[in-house]
C-alpha cells in the first residue's frame, strides 16, 4: 500500500510528509497520509454530492490527516481535509456521507472566499503546511508548536482558517440536506452524527474533538435535520450496499495501519475469516515484519479477489520493504495493470524498477513517472524518483529539471532555483524543458518575494 505517506513528526516539515510512504509507524503529530484505495472510497461517496452541487469532482483535492481527532473541514478553495479519526469514529457510511455533504455545502456556498485568496497565493505545500500548523496549535493549545510547520509567514488565525459563522454552518447544513435529497440519500446519518457531537459539547473544552470547537453544533441544528427527515421522501432510503462494503474495507485498512499491530490482531481475530479481517491481519503481520504470516494472507486475498489492485499493491510494498526487490516487481506490475490511473502505484512500481539496478528497466520507470507527475504534480516523491530515473538514463538536464519541480512542490525555493540553473545550462533554448525551467524560476522567485514581504 505504497500510496500511504510515512508518518512523521511535524517538526520534519512538509517535505518529509509529502514524499515518504507509510510503514505503519505511529504518528507523533499532525501528518498527511495518501492512499489510492481510501481516497477512491471517499471520492465514490462524494462524487454524486459534488455533481449535484455543480462542482467538478476533479477540481476537489482530498487530504487525509493522520490524527485521531474527529474533524473535517475545507480550506483554501476546493481542498477537503478529513481526519482519520473521523473516518474511524463515524458509525456508518450514512454519517460519513452527511459530513461530506456538509463540507460540500461550504465549498458550493463559497464560504471560504474571505481567506482563499491568501491561501491560494502560495503553493500547495504552503497551504498544507499552514493547515497542519494550525491543527497542531489547536491540538496542543500552543502557538509555538504550530509555528514549527507554519512557514513563509502563512500563519493564519485558527478561527479564520477552520471555523465558520453559525450562519454559514446553517447554510452548509441546508445545502447538505438538499444535496442528499438530490442524490436520493437519507439525512439520518447527518442527524446521528450531530447527536454524537452534541454529546461532546458537554465535555470540558480540553477534551472536546476539534470539530466541536470549529463547527458549532447545537440542538437547533439537529432539530433542523430532524424536521427535514419528517418531510424528506428519502428518509428511509437504505445506504448503497456497495458503499457499505467499501466503508468496512476502508476502516479495516486504516485501523491496521494506524493502530498498533497487537490491537489489530485482537480486533480481527484469527477466527474471523472475512476478507476485511484477513486484510487487516495481513497488514498487521507486515508491520511486524512477519512476512511468513503476512504473505500467505495476501496471497489468499489475491486468489479471492484477483482483480483487486490494492491487494497486489500491498504485497509489492511488503516485499520491496523487506528487500525482496525482484519478487516485488510482479505484484506491482499487476497492480498498475488493474489500476493504471493510480499515480501512487506507478511511482512505487518505478521505484522498484530503479531498485533492480538494470539499465534496461530505466526507460520503463521514466514512462510510469511521467504519467504519475502529470496526474499528480503535487506529489514530490514522483518528481524525486523522476530525477533519479533521468540521471540513471544520462539525461542530466531533465534530471535537474525534475529535481527543481520537486523542490518547488516542497517549498524549498532556494533549491528549486539551484536545480533550474543547472537545467538551463544544458537545455536547448526554446525547448519545452527550457520553457518549463523559466516557469519554475519565475514561480520560485515570486514565492520568495512574497515570503520576505510577509515577514
Amino acid at each position: 500500500m505504497s500510496g500511504f505517506i510515512r508518518t512523521r513528526t511535524i517538526s520534519l516539515f512538509l517535505a518529509a510528509i509529502l514524499v515518504m510512504p507509510l510503514t505503519g509507524r505511529d504518528a507523533a503529530g499532525a501528518t498527511l497520509i495518501h492512499d489510492t484505495e481510501v481516497e477512491n472510497t471517499i471520492r465514490a461517496y462524494a462524487a454524486p454530492l459534488f455533481e449535484a452541487a455543480g462542482l467538478r469532482g476533479a477540481d476537489v483535492r482530498i487530504f487525509l490527516v493522520a490524527d485521531d481527532a474527529l474533524n473535517a473541514f475545507v480550506a483554501g478553495g476546493l481542498n477537503l481535509f478529513l481526519h482519520t479519526g473521523l473516518l474511524l469514529k463515524v458509525k456508518n457510511v450514512g454519517e460519513l456521507t452527511g459530513v461530506l455533504a456538509h463540507e460540500t455545502g461550504h465549498m458550493a456556498g463559497g464560504h471560504l472566499s474571505r481567506i482563499s485568496g491568501r491561501l491560494k497565493a502560495g503553493s500547495t505545500a504552503a497551504l498544507v503546511a499552514t493547515i497542519l500548523g494550525v491543527l497542531t496549535a489547536a491540538a496542543t493549545g500552543s502557538g509555538k508548536a504550530g509555528a514549527a510547520i507554519i512557514t513563509a509567514g502563512q500563519g493564519l488565525a485558527m478561527g479564520s482558517v477552520l471555523a465558520f459563522s453559525r450562519a454559514q454552518e446553517s447554510a452548509a447544513d441546508q445545502a447538505a440536506m438538499k444535496l442528499l435529497d438530490l442524490t436520493g440519500q437519507s439525512a439520518q446519518g447527518m442527524a446521528d452524527f450531530f447527536k454524537t457531537i452534541e454529546d461532546q459539547e458537554l465535555l470540558p473544552a480540553s477534551r472536546q474533538d476539534i470539530y466541536v470547537r470549529t463547527h458549532p453544533i447545537t440542538r437547533y441544528r439537529l432539530q433542523d435535520v430532524e424536521s427535514h427527515l419528517k418531510r424528506s421522501p428519502y428518509t428511509k432510503a437504505p445506504a448503497n450496499p456497495k458503499f457499505e462494503k467499501m466503508f468496512r474495507r476502508m476502516r479495516a485498512k486504516l485501523r491496521a495501519f494506524i493502530y498498533p499491530p497487537a490491537r489489530t490482531l485482537k480486533t480481527y481475530a484469527a477466527t474471523d475469516r472475512s476478507i476485511n479481517a484477513r486484510y487487516a491481519r495481513a497488514i498487521a503481520y507486515y508491520r511486524l515484519n512477519d512476512l511468513d504470516r503476512a504473505l500467505p494472507l495476501m496471497d489468499g486475498l489475491i486468489r479471492e479477489e484477483p482483480s483487486n489492485a490494492y491487494f497486489f499493491e500491498l504485497k509489492g510494498q511488503a516485499l520491496l520493504e523487506a528487500g525482496r526487490i525482484k519478487k516485488a516487481l510482479a505484484p506491482y506490475r499487476q497492480a498498475v495493470k488493474l489500476d493504471p490511473s493510480s499515480a501512487l502505484i506507478r511511482i512505487d512500481l518505478a521505484r522498484t524498477l530503479l531498485a533492480m539496478g538494470d539499465r534496461g528497466l530505466v526507460k520503463e520507470a521514466i514512462g510510469h513517472l511521467l504519467f504519475a507527475t502529470r496526474e499528480s504534480p503535487d506529489n514530490s516523491r514522483g518528481w524525486h524518483q523522476l530525477g533519479i530515473a533521468y540521471g540513471r538514463d544520462g539525461q542530466f538536464a531533465m534530471s535537474a529539471l525534475a529535481l527543481a519541480e520537486m523542490s518547488l512542490v516542497r517549498g524549498r525555493l532556494k533549491d528549486a532555483l539551484y536545480h533550474v540553473a543547472r537545467a538551463q545550462r544544458k537545455l536547448a533554448r526554446g525547448s519545452a524543458g527550457w520553457l518549463r525551467a523559466q516557469d519554475i524560476k519565475r514561480l520560485a522567485k515570486d514565492r520568495r518575494k512574497k515570503r520576505r514581504h510577509r515577514r
